[in-house]
């Protein structure tokens, strides 16, 4: 691809992961828990060094160029200049990047096909200008990027995900202090993603809305993060108003989820880790009242059809929900979940 663009072959190819989360939603930008694992989707960046940014996105058939010292500009390019923009901000002489991308990972799912976009983009830059960078370091640069310069106020659990995960484990994060331990997902099983079809237009505007009441949910208690509290703790949110109370209510208890969570695949339990993933979906549609009729349909088709587990997955409004589904039965999984909800993609 690269060579019928530019006329030559890259210096660098690099690549990173999209991911879903199994256990641990909405707790990232509360310095909560998370467990995410990568998927076999990839995004790959052709590079080689040049003055400026020239890229082209295989995806969209469009080739863009951009200065360094030009502001964002709300298009997909504004993913890879905010990469350059955070090098640069911390000091390294990067002069700028020549590159074609290419993408698996499908776009609109909550699968972070923009935090693999910014991943595969630093390693790009780190073999291109040997800078030196670890796996954690690309995923804050990462974060950066997309909060600073693009203007998404995400956490860092996708970032993390797609730079420190490894395939066939999830990834136990501490977004308090960053923390990581790989956790093997169970032999035999497959984490499906399914699109329940419905856009998530409300993901960004909801989103927004559930971060400032847990910030909200905080100053009423007299603290400084929901991370503070443990289950133990759960009586002293009944005094908060409404819906505040729920909201902290659904990250105290998803924090605890995904630690049980965690333990039941390190010791084989996944019947229990199934049921966990159960109470998280109903934590997310009652107490944060992030989920749709379309998911609650669609999770339940997937439990009525042999999953072990299932959950919306991401921001809510729509989206995609995450399965833990046997190998052997993974075909009639699908065939009835698309006879109760024909509008399911399975990505």
């Amino acid at each position: 691809m690269y060579r019928d663009v530019f006329g030559s072959e890259p210096s660098v190819v690099a690549s990173a992961p999209g991911r879903v989360n199994l256990l641990g939603e909405h707790t990232d930008y509360n310095q909560g828990l998370v467990l995410p694992t990568p998927l076999p989707y990839q995004t790959f960046v052709e590079a080689s060094a040049a003055e400026g940014l020239e890229v082209y996105a295989e995806n969209f058939g469009e080739l863009k160029r951009r200065g360094l010292e030009e502001p964002r500009q709300g298009d997909w390019l504004d993913y890879l200049a905010g990469c350059l923009w955070a090098l640069r901000r911390r000091g390294y002489q990067v002069p700028g990047l020549r590159a074609c991308v290419r993408s698996q990972v499908p776009m609109g799912g909550g699968l972070s096909s923009s935090a693999a976009l910014e991943v595969a983009t630093l390693r790009a830059l780190r073999e291109l200008y040997g800078l030196p960078l670890d796996d954690l370091d690309i995923a804050r640069l990462a974060q950066e990027a997309e909060v600073e310069y693009v203007g998404v106020r995400c956490g860092i659990m996708d970032q993390m995900a797609s730079s420190a995960g490894r395939l066939g484990y999830g990834l136990l994060l501490d977004t308090r202090d960053l923390s990581t331990r790989l956790v093997p997902l169970p032999p035999g099983y497959r984490v499906a993603v399914v699109d329940s079809g419905v856009p998530r237009r409300l993901a960004e505007s909801g989103y927004n809305t559930r971060r400032r009441e847990c910030e909200e949910a905080c100053a009423w208690l007299g603290i400084s993060s929901l991370r503070e509290l443990s289950l133990a703790d759960l009586p002293r949110l009944e005094s908060l108003p409404e819906p505040l109370g729920r909201r902290a209510r659904h990250v105290v208890t998803e924090n605890a989820r995904v630690l049980e969570g965690a333990r039941a695949l390190e010791e084989g339990e996944v019947e229990r880790f199934g049921e966990l993933m159960v109470a998280s979906h109903n934590s997310l549609r009652y107490d944060y009242e992030v989920s749709t009729p379309e998911l609650d349909r669609l999770v339940e088709a997937e439990l009525r059809h042999g999953a072990v587990g299932a959950r919306l997955t991401g921001a809510g409004f729509g989206g995609a929900t995450v399965a833990l589904v046997e190998e052997a039965h993974y075909e009639a999984f699908c065939k009835g979940v698309l006879e109760d909800y024909p509008q399911a993609r399975f990505l």
